[in-house]
């Protein structure tokens, strides 16, 4: 990946519905250069998927959750590992170091639909230990595609 990826990449980001045209006028090569650099770009994995951000409030989400999870052995993180991402409400998951073995990033409607969530699904995870959540009153800055 050179320079040249790199713009091209920077410019898709920032409108993800881009034409092959618009990029190859932005970055002075040609249409079938910029298509090629993108086709590699796709083949390398650089370029995972192609999606749309919505707006969660739009869509009936009003409740933003981090919940830091601890699991109480080392037995149970396949089965943990396995079944959270299989969660919808769970739009990230990370492996942490410190005081907690997990963040979650999770989305819901309200205070109802978390409390089913921590009390029926989180917590019925076998090796589930502790859990501590704390609701995200405002976004000052997110940036999806980094």
């Amino acid at each position: 990946m050179d320079q040249m990826d790199s713009h091209i990449l920077e410019i898709m980001k920032a409108n993800g519905r881009v034409t092959v045209s618009e990029i190859s006028k932005r970055v002075n090569l040609s249409i079938p250069a910029v298509s090629e650099r993108i086709r590699k770009l796709e083949e390398s994995q650089v370029i995972e998927e192609y999606s749309i951000r919505v707006n969660r409030r739009k869509m009936g989400y009003h409740l933003l959750t981090i919940i830091f999870v601890n699991i109480d052995h080392t037995a149970h993180i396949g089965d943990f590992r396995e079944t959270i991402v299989g969660f919808e409400e769970v739009i990230e998951c990370h492996h942490m170091a410190g005081e907690y073995d997990y963040m979650l990033k999770v989305l819901l409607k309200d205070t109802a639909e978390l409390e089913v969530f921590l009390s029926q699904k989180l917590k019925g995870i076998p090796g589930v230990q502790k859990s501590n959540s704390f609701i995200v009153l405002s976004t000052l800055k997110e940036i999806p595609n980094r």
